[in-house]
């Protein structure tokens, strides 16, 4: 999706205008890929715009930096603050949210520890990851031909901009076989996660989706839906999944920011239960944009409004 300018980034400690927020091209992030993101969505509600998980999503930001050793310039309580200024000063009522820390101007080797620390926070106007009518037809995917990182190589738990290398060749590769999305296997082949999503399993009534030692990130909308599923009475087992149980599923569903909650209708041509959105995972789909639009009561504290 193009990016439509806003009025505002929030850069190392202020706004600035959209096209002030710029880096050297020497920077050690554009050669080494030193950033840690989030993607944070918003939602109009009628008591204003409410950030989702907006303090998890921080939180996990500092622990991605941390896990590489580096120390981001601002507490948890400021980048918070800082979203929402920055979601009020652009007007977001609804769409994305990206905080990133980065390693900037210094020095050009690989050790990256005489390098800036670098925070921007950009808001963006963003539609469905997948598409509009794929919330309900589903999406048809297959399984990468590339594996996810072995545990002892890059830290899946950080969510780090180098690691994306290994989901852009999973996302071409999907689009070039004629398919929305690619499903990655970790290093022993057994089921990982999408290029940016995570994933969950149905089959007769339960509820499986991989652990975090399968080299997935540990997403905070896979946590929101793994609470939802529990409210409906639904049987989660976090556990490693062999390739062969995509093709007996009854039903598969994303997750993630971007994503929300997205079915998948077939994997590598097979089809997937009736072929469109599960009755569980509709359920799960209606009571999670029940909580993120401010529909039913938020007995959790996932919003956190703009205005606050």
């Amino acid at each position: 999706m193009a990016l439509k300018k806003m009025e505002s980034i929030w850069f190392n400690g202020k706004l600035v205008p959209w096209d002030e927020a710029r880096i050297h091209v020497l920077s050690h992030v554009v050669h080494y890929g030193s950033s840690f993101f989030e993607g944070i969505r918003c939602y109009e509600t009628s008591r204003g715009t409410a950030i989702f998980r907006l303090t998890p999503h921080m939180r996990r930001l500092n622990d991605s930096a941390r896990i590489y050793r580096t120390e981001v310039p601002y507490s948890l309580e400021q980048l918070v603050a800082a979203v929402k200024e920055t979601v009020r000063a652009n007007g977001l009522r609804s769409g994305y949210i990206r905080p990133v820390v980065y390693r900037g101007y210094g020095e050009i080797g690989v050790n990256p520890l005489h390098n800036p620390v670098e925070v921007a926070i950009a808001t963006i106007e963003w539609g469905k990851y997948l598409g509009v009518e794929a919330m309900e037809q589903g999406v048809d995917v297959c399984v990468s031909s590339w594996s996810r990182f072995a545990p002892n190589t890059l830290p899946a738990l950080a969510k780090a901009g180098g690691n994306y290398l290994n989901s852009q060749l999973i996302k071409m590769e999907a689009l070039a076989n004629g398919f929305a999305e690619g499903i990655a296997l970790d290093t022993n082949g057994h089921v990982s996660e999408g290029s940016g999503e995570n994933l969950f399993v149905v089959r007769d009534g339960v509820v499986y989706t991989p652990p975090v030692g399968s080299s997935i990130l540990s997403g905070i909308t896979r946590d929101t839906v793994m609470t939802l599923l529990g409210e409906l009475g639904l049987e989660v087992r976090q556990q490693v999944i062999p390739r062969e149980l995509l093709y007996l599923a009854d039903e598969l569903f994303f997750t993630g920011t971007a994503a929300e909650v997205t079915p998948v209708r077939s994997v590598d041509r097979i089809t997937v239960g009736a072929g469109r959105r599960g009755p569980i995972t509709g359920a799960v789909q209606s009571a999670f944009f029940a909580v993120v639009q401010g529909e039913r009561e938020d007995r959790y504290g996932w919003l956190e409004y703009a205005e606050s």
